[in-house]
């Protein structure tokens, strides 16, 4: 139960700092803008602190579709993977709730919960499954057998901060689909019709990801 306690923790810790940093602080907001490279930032560095405080508990995978990725590659069984994606996105909507009243009466123009969005879907569904698959990539590498594990959080919140350099003038950046359900839930409208896609698409952008890594992995060769 832990292990589920500490991812749920986890992913309200991403989807609060992370997604506050656009509410408050994003482009086009009335408070002094970070940008979009200072969000960017904030969700990399969001998960980088998580990596090294919950990842001995639980991996921090804090992203059911990096959860998805971990059991395609079996280094996760089918039970834990489940109860890993419901904390996952219970931990996503507790954050968006608080998130929520934080930014309810604070004159935030654009958003109030950093939900994702699109304009073109088909330029959508492939920014997010390219860029979960690129994600993935990371993960499962820098996490690997003979990989340098100690520097692994650094890897993947780096990572993740050029995948929202690119991708967040697209979609909002996604490739986690809790981060995106607990913002719709909240936003609702358009978010919640158009949230099939940011689950959708990571998920199949990471299940890419599992089978071309096991096949260039010299470990599984």
């Amino acid at each position: 139960m832990k292990k589920y306690l500490a991812e749920m923790i986890g992913t309200m810790v991403l989807v609060l700092m992370g997604c506050g940093s656009a509410v408050f602080a994003g482009t086009v907001q009335p408070f002094a803008s970070v940008g979009t490279l200072g969000v960017a930032f904030a969700f990399g560095l969001a998960v980088l602190t998580m990596v090294y405080t919950i990842g001995k508990i639980s991996g921090c995978h804090i992203n059911p579709a990096i959860t998805l990725g971990m059991l395609l590659s079996k280094r996760i069984s089918g039970k834990d993977a489940g109860m890993y994606m419901v904390f996952q996105v219970i931990g996503a909507i507790i954050g968006s709730s608080i998130l929520f009243i934080l930014a309810k009466d604070s004159g935030s123009t654009t958003t109030l919960t950093g939900a994702n969005g699109y304009h073109d879907l088909v330029q959508a569904f492939v920014a997010e499954t390219v860029f979960t698959f690129i994600f993935l990539l990371v993960v499962l590498g820098s996490t690997s057998k003979g990989a340098n594990n100690k520097f692994a959080g650094i890897a993947i919140g780096l990572a993740l901060v050029l995948i929202h350099i690119v991708c967040i003038p697209i979609t909002g950046t996604s490739v986690n689909p809790a981060r995106s359900i607990g913002p719709a839930l909240f936003q609702g409208g358009e978010a919640l019709s158009q949230l099939w896609l940011f689950i959708v698409a990571p998920f199949l952008g990471a299940a890419i990801a599992a089978f071309v890594w096991k096949g260039i992995d010299t470990e599984e060769a």
